[in-house]
């Protein structure tokens, strides 16, 4: 696995140095758009609107729109005047419980390794929030951007990154049309509390599967190999009559499909 970005993390004043990895894949099918007459890829070019001709890289500027059509110019010059001290670094602002943390601020994962140097350092701080049972907030620059990050260990031996939004960057539930209220009757709680415990597990991230993508790739082979392309029938929805009734029709669907899971198992054994 290559890295993708290299620095320290700030720890107090101890400085260890780590490499970033990407933790996530995208492994979604991208289309490329063609021209439906000659099935060619389109071509993207720059143009300018008002001088209606292409433009190099070397004739565009970075502008910040700060009123419709009006534009102040940020050049390189003006990105040097920013403050460096967090540039290629890490730094640790507070420890905290994972739990403080709302998941709706993550973004991306990353995971951390030591540098050649920076094994004991690392193993310090890992074993420390192990211990403690903390992660850590801290800033870091990637890619010209600042972000929020929360530092934890992953499967007790290594550590990962997830970049955070500033609280700035989340929308306010204000902006959400109201819930209005409602009569539940007790049967109903109930019931939807059964079928909840019914359908809970532990986690095994393993037995969750991309089903519109192992779809699509089907049909993109068979096109491939000008095969027909058999397209299963969708499932019928039945009409339920309220809620009840729909609550305990799961129920018993979730039942009979653990119950065909477990004799699969034992075929299987």
């Amino acid at each position: 696995m290559r890295s993708m970005w290299k620095g320290a993390i700030s720890f107090g004043l101890v400085s260890i140095p780590i490499k970033l990895y990407a933790a996530t894949e995208d492994n979604s099918i991208h289309f490329r758009q063609l021209h439906k007459d000659c099935k060619s890829p389109i071509k993207y070019e720059k143009i300018c609107p008002v001088c209606n001709k292409e433009v190099s890289d070397e004739e565009i500027v970075k502008g910040y729109e700060y009123e419709p059509g009006k534009f102040v110019i940020i050049d390189e010059e003006d990105l040097e005047r920013i403050p460096k001290s967090t540039v290629k670094t890490i730094d640790i602002i507070d420890f905290t419980d994972l739990s403080q943390i709302d998941p709706i601020y993550f973004d991306k994962t990353y995971y951390i390794a030591p540098d050649e140097i920076g094994a004991k350092p690392y193993v310090l701080l890992r074993d420390s929030m192990k211990k403690l049972n903390r992660v850590a907030v801290a800033r870091v620059v990637i890619r010209s951007r600042q972000d929020l990050a929360c530092i934890r260990v992953f499967n007790d031996n290594y550590m990962v990154m997830e970049t955070m939004h500033f609280p700035d960057e989340i929308r306010s539930t204000n902006e959400l049309p109201p819930i209005r209220n409602v009569d539940l009757h007790e049967n109903e709680v109930k019931m939807a509390i059964k079928l909840v415990d019914t359908l809970t597990s532990d986690f095994s991230p393993e037995k969750y599967d991309d089903n519109y993508r192992k779809a699509l790739i089907e049909i993109i082979e068979s096109k491939i190999q000008d095969r027909k392309i058999e397209i299963p029938e969708s499932p019928k929805e039945e009409n339920v009559l309220d809620l009840v009734s729909a609550l305990k029709a799961s129920i018993e669907s979730v039942k009979e499909e653990n119950t065909a899971k477990k004799s699969k198992k034992k075929k299987g054994a």
